[in-house]
């Protein structure tokens, strides 16, 4: 009789002492555990409203731009100095000059431009703001042309390191279009400003439309409250470097009232074009259809974020409005603000803020050219035939300094 079929090959498993004494026999070819059904519609919906999913879906609403626009600025300036530089030609209208081996990218002497650059005349023909020229001659282009001119190599360096630190940054976070309207307006509020202030000194410099790239962070900071962590830090942290470069301002030969008119434009237009979208909306935005956030109803905005909009578009349009009627004008705003001047620049025992500008009297008497300055009755003698008036223009600048 043939043998019964034998069971297959068991294996025992040795119970633990929380189970039972039982020997299961458990078949070694075991066939794999059958795939998991697919999770029913609620389930879905569930994962798909998880916390998780909408904060992935939320960081892909806010994408980082690919910042060109910014570096494109700094090489925008950088060439600009170095066709100032040519322009100028040291060696033909100068005496003396700084690093002669550069021949006429060569540099004016310290007394005459302590930042490694071109001459006062230099830079008024390149397009620096000059007060009377945009009032007188109606170039009124100058207020723009300015921010893309720098006094040398020490102050370019200074505004295009800040420009490349606090640019980029915004531009990856708010795009192109919306930094460099902030970066261009602000410029110009900085430059307006400074016209109906300071209307006996030429300025130039990118410091108005950094200063408002800084002011620009700042409401951007304020109107978007909600979103950070850090936010008190944050804010502290940008307070003091707002305030510190705004304490440099006081020093003379610097424009502080082009600083300020650039920083409160950036505030005024951070709140217009750097607004963010409440995260609640984005998730509703983008959730599924159907599921629990695409049923609730969240506005974009919050109330304050509107509120903060409307008020600064309208000071900006009154603002800008005003100041460029009260410059083609011709008003001096220290007439009506005796205190301002003081906002620019605070005289100590160490520096003064006579702005008074730099007049000679010459005379050229063959090879032999006498100037007096009128600014401190000092004279002297130099032998140079023929004298430009650029030449003579340096000349003075050094004896009346």
């Amino acid at each position: 009789m043939a043998d019964p079929e034998r069971p297959s090959d068991i294996n025992i498993r040795v119970p633990s002492r929380r189970q039972t004494s039982m020997i299961h026999p458990v078949d070694v070819k075991t066939p794999p555990p059958p795939s998991p059904a697919p999770a029913p519609p609620a389930a879905a919906a569930a994962t798909a409203r998880s916390p998780s999913a909408m904060c992935s879906r939320e960081l892909k609403h806010f994408k980082k731009w690919f910042p060109w626009l910014i570096p494109t600025f700094v090489v925008a300036c950088v060439v600009m100095l170095v066709i100032t530089m040519y322009v100028n030609d040291c060696p033909k209208n100068s005496v003396s000059c700084i690093a002669g081996f550069l021949g006429r990218f060569s540099f004016q002497p310290f007394k005459e431009n302590p930042l490694l650059g071109p001459s006062s005349s230099t830079l008024e023909k390149m397009g620096a703001l000059d007060v009377s020229k945009v009032v007188h001659k109606h170039q009124w282009w100058r207020l723009f042309t300015c921010m893309w001119l720098h006094g040398g190599v020490f102050h370019l360096l200074a505004n295009m390191l800040s420009l490349l630190v606090i640019g980029i940054r915004l531009e990856q976070e708010f795009g192109f279009v919306r930094i460099g309207l902030l970066y261009l307006i602000s410029g110009l509020g900085g430059s307006l400003l400074s016209s109906l202030f300071i209307q006996s000194n030429i300025s130039v410099g990118a410091s108005g439309a950094l200063f408002g790239l800084l002011g620009g962070m700042l409401s951007e900071l304020i109107t978007n409250w909600t979103i950070y962590a850090n936010k008190v830090s944050a804010l502290l942290t940008l307070v003091v470097i707002i305030a510190i470069n705004l304490a440099v301002g006081i020093l003379p030969h610097v424009d502080n009232f082009a600083h300020i008119g650039g920083f409160l434009s950036g505030v005024l237009l951070g709140f217009v074009f750097l607004i963010r979208p409440q995260f609640g909306w984005v998730s509703q935005r983008y959730a599924p259809h159907g599921s629990l956030s695409a049923s609730t109803s969240t506005p974009k905005f919050k109330m304050y974020q509107c509120i903060l909009w409307v008020v600064s578009l309208i000071f900006l349009i009154v603002g800008f409005t005003v100041g460029l009627v009260m410059l083609f004008r011709g008003v001096d705003a220290n007439d009506h603000c005796s205190w301002c001047h003081y906002l620019s620049c605070i005289p100590t025992s160490r520096w003064s803020c006579n702005t008074q500008p730099l007049s000679c009297l010459s005379d050229q008497l063959g090879d032999q050219l006498t100037l007096t300055c009128s600014n401190n009755g000092k004279n002297s003698t130099y032998t140079l035939a023929n004298a430009t008036n650029s030449q003579i223009q340096g000349l003075c600048t050094q004896l009346c300094s």
